[in-house]
């Protein structure tokens, strides 16, 4: 049976403990989480709208995957589970780096996460899961940042605060 818990963690990283996931959305509970970026050959960066049923954030464009590993998973494992899970991906990725951050969501729900980000560059086309992808497509990175400056509303809270830097980091490593 698949956990239906997050791992609660100190702003290190260290667990110390788990919440059920909706019950730590509300309460605003600091915990582990994990953002794929994954972009093509051609450097175009993979989006996805998030299923228009989500409990948070539906209809909003966001990185290629985004999940929270279970209680005793390695954050690699979650990475590989969910890319399947999410997209149909089997690609190789890197972390890049990790960041907290909190936002306040629609339903009172509040995202307060250490988000670890990942990178995985494929040519392999997506298979998406309707109940977490509504549609997808590649972008070019420079049009995508213009239009999140042009319409921020229609991008997720995480996927606003570090794609600059993933787009750099990404730019560095061609």
């Amino acid at each position: 049976m698949i956990s239906n818990d997050v791992i609660l963690v100190n702003e290190a990283d260290e667990s110390i403990g788990q919440m059920e996931k909706m019950q730590a959305h509300l309460e605003g509970k600091l915990h582990r989480a994990f953002s794929v970026f994954v972009f093509n050959s051609e450097g175009e960066m993979l989006i996805h709208k998030r299923a228009l049923d989500k409990y948070h954030s539906p209809g909003l464009w966001t990185n290629a995957c985004c999940s929270h590993p279970m209680p005793g998973e390695p954050k690699e494992a979650a990475v590989v589970r969910r890319m399947q899970e999410e997209i149909g991906l089997r690609a190789p990725f890197r972390h890049l780096f990790h960041f907290v951050y909190r936002a306040e969501l629609e339903n009172d729900l509040i995202e307060h996460e250490l988000d670890h980000v990942f990178l995985s560059i494929t040519d392999d086309e997506p298979i998406i899961n309707p109940k977490e992808v509504a549609e997808f497509k590649y972008i070019d990175p420079h049009e995508l940042l213009t239009d999140i400056k042009s319409n921020p509303e229609h991008y997720t809270a995480w996927f606003k605060l570090i794609v600059d830097r993933v787009v750099d980091i990404h730019a560095q490593l061609q």
